[in-house]
């Protein structure tokens, strides 16, 4: 009795470690479509089943496993892609899933590969205006479904959770005091770098005031030859692909960015791997830890999205910065 007591308690204990991927990248084509997931410590086919909300008799049919075998650590499991996980419907929400686009494929290939999704679907999520498309790129064709699954459980600003204590839970704040930094006490970061850090999607109201006039007042172009400087050109660049999105700013000819790693006044490269455009960015402190920011690499202030050429609320890009 007491050791099916302990089991159940470890078994609670465990369940809730499991965090589906930040990035999801669908595999297989029409009708076995699936993700992949490396098992990690803690992982059993419970707490899997309500990461991506598919029943756990269903993973270990896909992976030809039973139930009464358990998970190995390291080993790279399917986890199938199904109706009751897996939407492609208009008005999909959830965590978006992707597809890496091969060599002269076409967005019709894409459609076919993948349950015959709409192709005015896939133009939509991914704000595409014809039907062409580049190889290496990446596609969303779907969106895994939300509600104690995935979107819940990848807050991307696990690395830093020391710098976040003090953000709002579900809210977002009045925007924080430009013009005098010192007052923000319980920011003690600031003293890194004091210069306006727009940290939800609240407008800048000025450009952020710092002792150092020329970080915050530089055009883009200055902010390329800091990220020069700053990676030796390119050599010490630490790379992140994943989804992002964008705030609010009345910043004209620069470029700002929220980041849950970089430090303060990073410069990072962004790239759109669907169009090749690329801008650079002014880290100004990191993500708000809110539901809504549930997955995100980077938030970027309205002017660098539009540079990039998206006006999707969510879109894939690619980043490069010192870290």
């Amino acid at each position: 009795m007491v050791k099916s007591i302990l089991s159940i308690a470890l078994f609670g204990l465990s369940a809730g470690v499991v965090k589906a991927q930040d990035t999801l990248l669908v595999q297989g084509t029409t009708p076995a479509l699936y993700i992949s997931h490396v098992v990690k410590k803690g992982e059993n086919f419970y707490s899997l089943s309500r990461a991506y909300g598919v029943p756990p008799k269903e993973i270990a049919a896909a992976n030809k496993i039973t139930m009464d075998q358990g998970l190995q650590l390291g080993h790279q499991l399917h986890i199938p892609l199904t109706a009751s996980n897996f939407s492609q419907k208009a008005d999909a929400s959830g965590t978006p899933v992707y597809h890496k686009v091969s060599e002269k494929e076409t967005l019709y290939r894409v459609s076919v590969n993948h349950n015959k999704v709409p192709l005015d679907n896939i133009r939509q999520w991914n704000n595409f205006q014809g039907d062409g498309l580049k190889k290496d790129g990446y596609v969303i064709v779907g969106y895994l479904k939300g509600g104690g699954g995935a979107t819940a459980s990848t807050p991307a600003p696990a690395p830093r959770k020391e710098v976040v204590k003090n953000e709002p839970k579900e809210q977002a704040p009045p925007a924080e005091p430009v013009t005098p930094p010192a007052t923000e006490a319980p920011r003690k970061e600031v003293k890194k770098e004091p210069e306006a850090r727009p940290v939800t999607d609240a407008p800048e109201t000025a450009p952020a005031p710092a002792p150092k006039p020329a970080a915050p007042v530089v055009a883009n172009g200055d902010f390329e030859k800091l990220y020069e400087q700053q990676t030796s050109g390119g050599k010490k660049a630490t790379t992140e692909k994943g989804p992002g999105t964008w705030f609010k700013s009345n910043a004209v000819g620069k470029y700002y960015a929220l980041h849950n790693s970089a430090a303060r006044g990073t410069i990072i490269k962004v790239t759109n791997p669907l169009n090749g455009k690329a801008i650079y960015a002014k880290v100004l402190d990191v993500i708000p830890q809110m539901k809504s920011n549930a997955g995100l690499i980077v938030k970027l202030s309205d002017g660098a999205m539009q540079a990039l050429g998206t006006t999707d609320a969510r879109f894939y890009c690619e980043l490069s910065y010192d870290n």
